[in-house]
């Protein structure tokens, strides 16, 4: 377990990589006791740096069983909290806000906003660097300039995105640009295919994740795909049976939509951590998303992207061994990331 100093040193660095400033206000954002230990060691941290900070702590919310529902946070009504958190420069969210109207409301503001979750040795592993931050970038550039994106493997998966219709995402673990979120640690972009204009097949195979389920595929799954929505999930396995009950436990049509695409750029992330790890349920998943060459193909809402699709039902699906292309140029090959400017040096 790590110690209040290292916690204290480890969010000093992050945050100067925020560029934080002793003429700006930090706001932690916190639940309850959870994760009251980081809490602590941000709000020390940004008094180390000079900064003004404040704490806003919210009652926990009373646990409904193992369901994820994303955008449903307890900030929602706090008109008090809110405005607050607007009035800051720099929003240290431990509570998870993602998928939310609050948290499009407070970055619209140009309050910048970092997540953070995960357990502190992942945190200290996948440290963010600034030449992460280039690669994902260089991929910003390439994926905001093409009008097609296609993901295709030697096992049949074949889907063609068309774009244009919404911006690029990108994280890379920190931020320093007014309104922009982020997630700490990260390494990865994506968009989100133009409405109704995703056609085709996905072959989810043996070590692909799951990551909602914090498993691997064990058995194929296939997912067709018409005009951006999931019309048939078929598998002889419990994979196919676990994604046909999940999302229809929602009832909601909306939970089939295809939502963002992208590709992992962090190095340092592993494909096996999930089979080690400890408490898996204690983690987003970042190692699973980030890996580098994966494709991160998902279902459920895209609001994040300014879409209107506000389902709670969110499935992330990072792929190994496919292949992605812009405009029929590769950027992943068979799981390699294959642009020299995507590499790391």
């Amino acid at each position: 377990m790590a110690t209040e100093a290292e916690m204290v040193g480890l969010f000093a660095r992050e945050l100067e990589l925020c560029q934080l400033k002793p003429s700006e206000s930090v706001a932690v954002l916190s639940e309850g006791s959870l994760r009251a230990d980081y809490a602590r060691a941000f709000l020390i941290a940004a008094q180390s740096l000079g900064a003004s900070c404040f704490q806003i702590n919210l009652p926990e919310r009373p646990r409904m069983g193992p369901r994820v529902q994303v955008g449903r946070t307890p900030l929602a009504g706090n008109r008090a909290a809110i405005e607050a958190l607007k009035r800051s420069q720099l929003v240290i969210d431990l509570v998870g806000l993602l998928f939310s109207a609050e948290q499009n409301e407070i970055t619209a503001s140009g309050t910048r906003m970092l997540f953070v979750h995960e357990p502190f040795d992942v945190l200290r592993e996948l440290f963010p660097t600034q030449d992460l931050r280039r690669r994902v970038e260089f991929g910003e550039r390439l994926m905001r300039e093409a009008g097609r994106l296609r993901v295709t493997s030697p096992h049949g998966t074949d889907l063609l995105y068309r774009l244009g219709q919404y911006p690029v995402m990108t994280e890379y673990g920190f931020t320093d640009i007014p309104g922009r979120w982020d997630h700490f640690p990260s390494g990865f972009l994506l968009t989100q295919g133009n409405d109704g204009e995703v056609e085709g097949t996905i072959v989810l195979m043996p070590g692909d994740i799951l990551n909602e389920f914090r498993c691997y595929v064990r058995q194929s799954v296939h997912l067709k795909i018409e005009r951006g929505m999931v019309t048939r999930i078929a598998g002889e396995g419990t994979e196919a049976q676990l994604l046909r009950h999940y999302i229809e436990s929602f009832n909601d049509p909306r939970a089939y939509a295809c939502s963002h695409i992208g590709w992992g750029l962090n190095e340092r992330a592993h494909w096996h951590h999930l089979a080690v790890t400890r408490e898996p349920q204690s983690e987003i998943g970042v190692h699973s998303l980030a890996f580098y060459g994966n494709v991160l193909f998902s279902l459920g809402p895209n609001t994040e992207l300014g879409g209107t699709n506000d389902t709670a039902c969110h499935l992330d699906i990072p792929m190994r061994n496919c292949s992605l292309f812009l405009d029929g140029h590769p950027v992943v090959k068979d799981g390699a990331v294959v642009v020299s400017e995507m590499q790391p040096i």
